[in-house]
């Protein structure tokens, strides 16, 4: 046995399992440091956002319209009021209008401007009185009147939307099912008694938005609500006076007609049933399909009742947002209020509350028109004035003074 080629061996594996182990002992691992990674936000260009619309060959301020609020609804509602510079209150008993037989009455007086210190977001407007069957100068003042208003609201840099309280194209009676029950929707239709009659109106509503023409020159945008709370029975196209398909055929044809027919460029196109539904199925029975409609909205004042949760409210608008945010649509509630304020923190316990509690991306939300009475916004010593002007101030609603520019992508 050679003692020495082992004592050498020995020594050997001792110098190399010593380096080893210090050598292991010197190098740490070092770990890279991990760089977050920040989402590329890319503005889309104005084609982008037109190829999402209705009417792919709408204004540049229409597509803007429909854009900056798809982003201002992810952290923001903006304020309307329908009327808001039409008509209004002085107190419990005194009404004040834009109307011919009102006389002395400025077109910037505004019932929310006088609590607030701010003109409202949205402005709402109605083509009521501009397709109903008599005639006459009264009704010409009227469609003087809404497009000053109009005009004006868009030069302060406000969002007008106009729903449409048609009169019944057949018996050329009232919009309400209890005054004129005669059905109609299935008649307006091609091949119908009164499609010609429906087409003439169309044509009133069409010419008149190529009216409403800016200060800056260009085209005022609309947000156009026809045959509102359809799941309703109150109006001649609500649910028992038509069938969902007859409904979602004369919706469809309202869009085709006023885009491809009458050349109508600068219309947002919005749909929005009353309350009536308790899943997104039923929410979705008189749905015209993703090809009409813009913006999906809903009507709510009999779960905004003062006596009411504001939960109950809160989880139908969610399913209306969480449709608008998988179908590239924009959501608002469309109207609502409690008639004459009788609770004086509804704004900031129900309304606001039933904006705030879901994670909601509504675009706006829209009080019904002041009248002596019915009124939806307080006046000057109204208990519920303080309170409004809490809810203004919440960061989370924005009204004109607050609102961004809508009307360019930036």
């Amino acid at each position: 046995m050679n003692l020495r080629k082992i004592f050498f061996g020995i020594t050997a594996c001792s110098i190399v399992f010593f380096s080893c182990k210090k050598n292991t002992e010197l190098v740490e691992p070092v770990t890279p440091p991990v760089t977050p990674v920040v989402p590329v936000v890319t503005t889309p260009t104005l084609a982008t956002v037109k190829t999402w619309l209705v009417d792919k060959n709408a204004t540049d301020e229409t597509a803007s319209l429909f854009y900056n609020l798809k982003q201002s609804a992810k952290t923001n509602v903006l304020f309307g009021h329908q009327d808001d510079t039409k008509r209004g209150v002085t107190n419990a008993t005194t009404q004040w209008a834009n109307e011919q037989q009102f006389s002395g009455v400025s077109t910037t007086q505004s019932d929310v401007k006088t609590i607030t210190g701010s003109y409202p977001a949205v402005y709402g407007h109605d083509f009521i009185h501009m397709t109903n069957f008599a005639t006459g100068n009264w009704f010409d003042y009227e469609k003087s009147i809404a497009r000053t208003l109009t005009i004006e609201a868009y030069n302060r840099g406000g969002i007008n939307t106009y729903c449409w309280h048609y009169a019944n194209p057949v018996s050329k009676g009232g919009f309400y099912w209890s005054d004129s029950p005669v059905t109609a929707v299935n008649q307006v239709l091609p091949g119908g008694t009164a499609n010609e009659t429906f087409k003439a109106s169309l044509k009133v509503v069409a010419d008149y938005a190529k009216t409403l023409i800016g200060a800056d020159g260009k085209l005022i945008p609309v947000i156009f609500r026809p045959f509102h709370e359809m799941d309703g029975n109150w109006f001649w196209w609500g649910s028992g006076h038509c069938t969902s398909a007859e409904y979602i055929a004369m919706y469809q044809y309202t869009v085709k007609y006023l885009r491809d027919d009458l050349g109508v460029r600068n219309f947002l196109f919005a749909w929005s049933p009353d309350r009536n539904f308790n899943s997104q199925a039923q929410y979705l029975n008189y749905y015209p399909g993703d090809d009409y409609v813009d913006l999906v909205g809903t009507d709510n004042y009999e779960d905004m009742k003062a006596n009411v949760s504001p939960d109950v409210a809160a989880s139908k608008f969610k399913m209306v947002s969480d449709y608008a945010k998988a179908h590239n649509k924009l959501a608002a509630l469309t109207e609502t209020g409690l008639q004459n304020l009788t609770r004086s923190d509804w704004f900031t316990q129900q309304l606001l509350k039933s904006l705030k509690n879901q994670n909601l991306e509504f675009a706006y939300a829209l009080l019904w028109a002041n009248t002596k009475d019915a009124y939806w916004t307080p006046y000057a010593g109204h208990p519920a004035a303080s309170d409004f002007m809490t809810f203004k101030n919440d960061g989370f609603v924005l009204f004109a003074d607050k609102m961004p520019s809508v009307y360019q992508i930036k």
